[in-house]
Order: structure tokens, then C-alpha cells, then sequence
């Protein structure tokens, strides 16, 4: 069980320090600053766990995590550099690929989140799917936050609600119908990942009490 945890969470921190790569890259930020983006991409939602729960946060011994995610970081920011035009040009599919590796990190870490509380003896379902989600999006709204943005999972598609989704389909699958810890945890990544692509895919998005925009132009 160690080992696939190990492999989920390497693959979630990959995931998403690409995922904050791309965003840094898109509004110019430099070298360092698309390293450490990526860092809070990548770490972000499970030091605001740790702290929460009253652990040391796992990030300062992290060390394996945090290598992966500066070596993806830079592969990233090396391709953009040494591809500038073809970056340019291809950046709407671009933008699409870093939509499939945030929404594989957000389901991966929604659960692992979860499971991590569990594990922490926080059992409870609210507070361990609150939990699960607030790992999953906590790196990118602190990311938002420092490239001066309103976070993304507050304006955009269904990204808060789905990492619910998927924490609270593996606490359910594991806990309530105490089905293979290895099949709940890939229940919760499945669910969040399909929420995603639907949700970008068919434009869905929460209700907002005016779209500005919109409104202004039936005016």
C-alpha cells in the first residue's frame, strides 16, 4: 500500500507543479518564479492540511516530492524557452494539456488528502472530505493569489465542488462500504477527474448571481 500511495502522490505533485509551470509561464513570471509556483502549486493545499490537523507539515521532509516537482517545473519552462514560437502558437492546446494534469493532481490529492486526515485519526466525514478538498485546491488558490488573480476555483468550472466529490467518494467507498482501500482511492480520482473534463468540456460552471459581462450587453 506504501508504494502505490508513494506512485499517487508522485503523480499528483508532478501534476501539478506542470500545472502551475504553465500558469506562470502564461503571465511571464521568470526562472525562480515559475519554480516556486510550481512549488505552491504542488505543496500548497497539504502544508494548509497539516497545519490544520496539528502536524508537522509533510513538505519539510518531502524531499523525493520536491525534486520531482522542480525537475518538472523546469522541463516545462525549458520547453517554453527553447520553443517560444511553437509555445505561442499552440497555446490554446497547451492550455488544454495543463487541464488534464490540474485535474489529475486535484483528484489525486483530494483523496490522498482525505486519507492522510483519516490516518491523523480525524475520521469524521465532514472533516476529512473538507480536508480532502482543501488539499486539492489550496496549492492553486495560494498560487492565484500571488499571480494577482481571483482563484480559479472560485470563477471557473467545477473545480471546489469536484474535489468534494471525489474525497467523499472514497471516504464512502472505504469507510461506509469498506471496499479495497487501492479501488476507493481510484473511485475518488476517477470521480474528480470525469467532473473536470465534463465540466470543460460542456462549459458548466456554479451559478453566479450576475455575469456582468453579459448583462451589459443586453443592455
Amino acid at each position: 500500500m506504501q508504494i502505490f500511495f508513494l506512485v499517487l502522490e508522485t503523480v499528483g505533485v508532478i501534476s501539478f507543479a506542470v500545472s502551475g509551470a504553465i500558469a506562470a509561464i502564461d503571465k511571464e513570471i521568470d526562472l525562480f518564479g515559475v519554480l516556486f509556483l510550481s512549488l505552491v502549486t504542488a505543496f500548497g493545499g497539504g502544508l494548509l492540511r497539516d497545519v490544520l490537523i496539528g502536524r508537522t507539515p509533510a513538505f519539510f521532509s518531502a524531499y523525493f516530492h520536491i525534486a520531482s516537482a522542480a525537475a518538472a517545473a523546469l522541463i516545462v519552462f525549458l520547453v517554453a524557452a527553447l520553443l517560444k514560437k511553437r509555445y505561442v502558437v499552440r497555446e490554446a492546446l497547451i492550455g488544454r494539456i495543463n487541464n488534464y494534469f490540474d485535474a489529475v493532481g486535484l483528484g489525486i490529492f483530494a483523496v490522498t488528502g482525505a486519507k492522510a486526515c483519516m490516518s491523523a485519526g480525524y475520521t469524521s466525514a465532514l472533516v476529512a472530505i473538507s480536508l480532502g478538498m482543501i488539499t486539492g485546491i489550496g496549492g492553486g488558490m495560494v498560487r492565484d493569489l500571488c499571480l494577482k488573480e481571483i482563484p480559479f476555483v472560485l470563477k471557473k468550472h467545477v473545480y471546489a465542488v469536484a474535489a468534494l466529490a471525489g474525497a467523499a467518494t472514497y471516504y464512502l467507498a472505504f469507510r461506509v462500504a469498506h471496499i479495497s482501500e487501492y479501488i476507493a482511492l481510484s473511485l475518488g480520482i476517477a470521480a474528480v477527474v470525469a467532473i473536470r473534463l465534463l465540466a470543460t468540456k460542456f462549459k458548466l460552471n456554479i451559478p453566479r448571481a450576475i455575469v456582468f459581462e453579459k448583462e451589459k450587453k443586453q443592455v
